[in-house]
């Protein structure tokens, strides 16, 4: 497929560390090609947005970068240094976090024990009790410590808003130690009101300068607002790549419009 302008250009955090590093990354299944020859990077404390549409390819980039699936050809790097992965706890390991679009959160608990699923800490004793009282504690400070203000952790996730949901998953993989977080359509299905409280969030976790962020995304104006770079994926390959300073919503409509020319052209 041709493509109207693929060519890397620098950061916005220019002589940053580099944190992560896919080169050639290709995704078969059968006969499809879900990615094809797909090449990123991200630097310490950076965001980068990924645009595109339904089928583009996010999502199985997602799945790479999380462990959760390999790619049938091409490599990762870590902090300068080659891996592959081999599950998502390998790559949690490795400082990679993703808030995934549902969530993952369970409605009849509450917000702390949200926090800790999976990962409870326990108290001494023959019978090794859950540490109720760590959680609540913890759950609090790691919600305060990225400006999110739910008073009561005791709250059943159900009785929060979208916002507060999403503030809760993304404070989860925070308080994990992440150092590369990547943020499934975080503003889907979100009135404006609560996209505004999450872009404040995300404006905050990259003025921290310790984390570095990938955003999946459908609206352009949102992405070039929070993000530092822009990639635009489609048909399985990265068609455009810019500073989000040095473009705008009309030119990423007119790319996404000239590919699918180039698309339509071709059959």
């Amino acid at each position: 497929m041709s493509q109207v302008q693929a060519a890397p250009l620098p950061t916005a955090r220019t002589g940053a560390t580099e944190v992560l590093r896919g080169e050639n990354i290709v995704k078969r299944f059968g006969a499809v090609t879900a990615l094809n020859g797909v090449s990123l990077h991200l630097k310490k404390g950076e965001m980068l947005g990924i645009l595109g549409d339904n089928g583009a390819g996010k999502s199985t980039m997602i799945k790479i970068l999380t462990g959760y699936q390999a790619p049938t050809s091409g490599t990762l790097a870590i902090n300068g240094q080659e891996v592959v992965l081999k599950s998502v706890d390998h790559a949690r390991a490795l400082g990679i976090e993703c808030v995934y679009q549902d969530l993952a959160l369970v409605p009849g608990l509450s917000i702390y024990h949200n926090m800790f699923l999976n990962r409870e800490p326990l108290w001494g004793g023959p019978f090794r009790l859950l540490d109720n009282g760590a959680m609540r504690r913890r759950a609090q400070e790691a919600l305060e410590d990225i400006g999110v203000n739910i008073p009561n952790v005791n709250e059943e996730v159900a009785m929060l808003s979208g916002g507060q949901r999403q503030a809760v998953a993304i404070a989860r993989a925070v308080y994990s130690q992440a150092k590369i977080l990547l943020l499934d359509e975080p503003l889907a299905a979100m009135g404006a009101r609560e996209s505004g409280l999450i872009l404040d969030l995300i404006d905050r976790l990259k003025k921290r300068g310790d984390l570095s962020l990938i955003m999946i995304a459908h609206n352009y104006a949102q992405t070039l607002e929070v993000c530092d770079r822009i990639m635009m994926f489609q048909h399985g390959e990265v068609t455009f790549e810019r500073a989000s300073a040095e473009t705008s919503v009309p030119e990423l409509l007119e790319v996404v419009k000239q590919n699918y020319k180039v698309i339509r052209g071709a059959h």
